[in-house]
């Protein structure tokens, strides 16, 4: 990456594939913004399972519109984790809904959190390679 001065004395910054930055300087950067929206969805996923563990947990009304959408928001994210443990079943709240403690959902937190944290090294590790590429002026991958 470089720094142009122009003569007002503005920096700038050139972000397209030159000489000075090769094709591969592109396609790093492609795979990090990829990989900033992939980590962006894991952390919607993330808030989304605890809203619906606590939502289960507590017993919330699945007659309420925002329950309702959490609820199906949640059957999303755990397709692939239904059926690995038996939910608990806690009793009935004060409004006749069954309380549950689903250890699926804590689960599928568990093995999200690990892909964010991936996803994470991934950007950070795109990032000093990009940093890399611009400090040497094109280098080598």
């Amino acid at each position: 990456m470089t720094l142009d001065r122009p003569a007002g004395g503005e920096t700038t910054r050139e972000t397209r594939a030159s000489p000075e930055h090769p094709p591969a300087w592109a396609v790093l950067r492609g795979a990090r913004f990829l990989v900033y929206v992939l980590y962006v969805y894991v952390l919607v996923t993330e808030v989304v399972l605890v809203l619906g563990f606590i939502l289960l947990l507590f017993g919330a009304n699945p007659d309420a519109s925002f329950v309702q959408w959490v609820y199906r928001a949640l059957e999303r994210s755990m397709e692939p984790f239904r059926g690995i443990f038996s939910p608990i079943d806690l009793g009935k709240t004060g409004n006749q809904v069954e309380a549950v403690l689903d250890t699926s959902i804590l689960f599928a937190m568990i093995v999200y959190g690990v892909v964010a944290l991936a996803l994470r090294a991934g950007i950070d590790w795109a990032a000093l390679r990009l940093y890399r590429m611009g400090a040497s002026k094109g280098g080598a991958l």
